[in-house]
């Protein structure tokens, strides 16, 4: 028997006992013991690549189920203070907390001291900078972060109620650091030597690319994470990164170094679906879409694309249908005027539910102060939320048209969730599902999760009559 056949042999008791068997067993010795010594390191190895594996994927563990919170964007655009954000915290910790939001996030240019509504301030816009390139708050908006504090206070603040602090930031390095060549903490790189003024942000020219592979690349990156986490930030939203992985993956790799759990947002659309493992592999949530507004043509067009993305989500890491523009937006914001949500009462209800019924991430638009009753019960409704917050198989079981149904699964007691819409101009469509198409056979009781009513029992099907542009979401059991 040659060396080549001992490799070979799976059983260490069928190596010994061959080595029993052979007349001049010495000779075989030396191999035998490099195989075991080879095994075990093949299986160091394999254990250690497990084991880094699972720290990789840490980061999942951080966002059990879809991250819900408040975002300044479409109320404030740019512009948004200090005490307007206090505010909307207060809010949700008085009214929204018992029901499971708990993040509260500053959009766009907190760094920028005269920004404006209605678009950008792109023509003398005031950047704050620290020495080493990294954007800093605007003191004149948020009076806490001066003598170099940075976010701390207000982080703080938003704490002390039991809620997380999130902010936005660009991808890449500010165009302000390169013309200022500012040094990189941790690296002997400074800004000219990491950017690219290829690809820049059509839509806003804060920012350079910045070339992953080069000297300091990664250790300004690093240096951004290491500043936020020292901010007890809780949320990053990253824009104008979707689709441009080498950015990403320098994103992933500079939270997971910088001590603090953080979620990882990805915004806006253009995401692929081919790269969907990517995406689950380095982020928390990611969009799906570009701008979602309050307008029928932009939620019609949802239900296409979360049938799109409704397999690529699962714990700690879930496709994102974008912001909930309801309540009072456009307040300041990049655009559209200050007004209450165009969508219809029924659009509203359609949004809840194919939101929470595809699990997406539930971050609001509008002022929370400014809610009305109506506004509060569709976002604090805690059967829809239980379907966002704790369902699994989401899926779209069938469309005729824009007759749509979708359904789900309680992992817990085994009720199937079902969704309703009609998304046509009929001003009632009758909506059937057997509830064979969902393998439930025979009689089962029916509850409206909206109106948490209890419908009867149903014999094989189950009919609703739904509004134009309206949507039911119930539980069969």
């Amino acid at each position: 028997m040659s060396a080549r056949k001992l490799v070979k042999m799976n059983k260490t008791e069928s190596v010994i006992t061959w080595l029993s068997d052979l007349k001049h067993p010495a000779k075989y010795l030396s191999v035998f013991f490099i195989i075991l010594i080879l095994a075990f390191k093949q299986s160091h190895c394999q254990n250690v690549l497990e084991s880094k594996t699972d720290e990789y994927h840490l980061f999942h563990q951080w966002a059990p189920t879809p991250p819900m919170g408040w975002n300044s964007w479409d109320c404030f655009g740019p512009t948004v203070t200090e005490e307007e954000v206090k505010a909307n915290a207060d809010y949700m910790a008085r009214y929204l907390k018992k029901s499971g939001w708990q993040y509260i996030v500053v959009d766009i240019r907190w760094y920028v001291e005269n920004d404006k509504a209605g678009g950008y301030n792109q023509k003398d816009p005031v950047f704050v900078m620290d020495e080493f390139g990294r954007l800093t708050p605007a003191v004149n908006r948020f009076p806490s972060a001066a003598g170099g504090k940075g976010f701390k206070p207000l982080a703080d603040y938003i704490h002390s109620k039991g809620l997380r602090f999130g902010i936005h930031i660009m991808r890449g390095i500010p165009v302000l650091a390169v013309k200022k060549n500012t040094p990189i903490t941790g690296s002997s790189a400074r800004a000219q030597d990491i950017y690219s003024a290829e690809n820049q942000c059509r839509w806003l020219r804060d920012m350079y690319t910045i070339v992953a592979g080069k000297q300091g690349a990664q250790e300004y990156y690093n240096s951004l994470s290491q500043l936020y986490a020292s901010w007890d930030v809780d949320f990053i939203k990253v824009d104008d990164i979707s689709g441009r992985l080498d950015e990403i993956a320098m994103v992933r790799k500079a939270i997971d170094n910088c001590g603090r759990p953080i979620i990882l947002s990805l915004s806006p659309g253009g995401n692929r679906i081919e790269h969907a493992e990517f995406l689950r592999n380095n982020a928390n949530m990611w969009r799906t879409t570009d701008d979602f507004w309050d307008n029928w043509p932009d939620l019609k067009n949802e239900f296409e694309v979360c049938h799109k993305w409704s397999s690529s989500g699962g714990k700690g890491y879930y496709p994102d249908a974008d912001m909930l523009p309801l309540g009072r937006i456009g307040i300041r914001a990049e655009r559209g005027q200050p007004r209450n949500s165009g969508f219809t009462r029924d659009e509203q209800y359609t949004l809840m539910t194919l939101f929470a019924i595809f699990r997406s991430p539930l971050m609001f638009g509008g002022n929370l102060p400014d809610n009305d009753e109506f506004t509060l019960s569709l976002i604090t409704n805690k059967n829809i939320l239980k379907v966002n917050q704790n369902s699994i198989n989401n899926r779209q079981l069938f469309r005729d048209n824009d007759v749509i149904i979708w359904t789900a699964d309680d992992p817990e007691k085994g009720y199937k969730y079902v969704a309703f819409f009609n998304a046509s101009e009929q001003p009632q469509a009758e909506v059937s599902v057997k509830f064979e198409q969902m393998g439930l056979p025979g009689i089962h009781r029916v509850k409206d999760l909206w109106t948490g009513k209890n419908l009867g029992k149903f014999n094989g099907i189950f009919t609703r009559s739904i509004n134009s542009h309206g949507a039911g979401l119930y539980k069969i059991y």
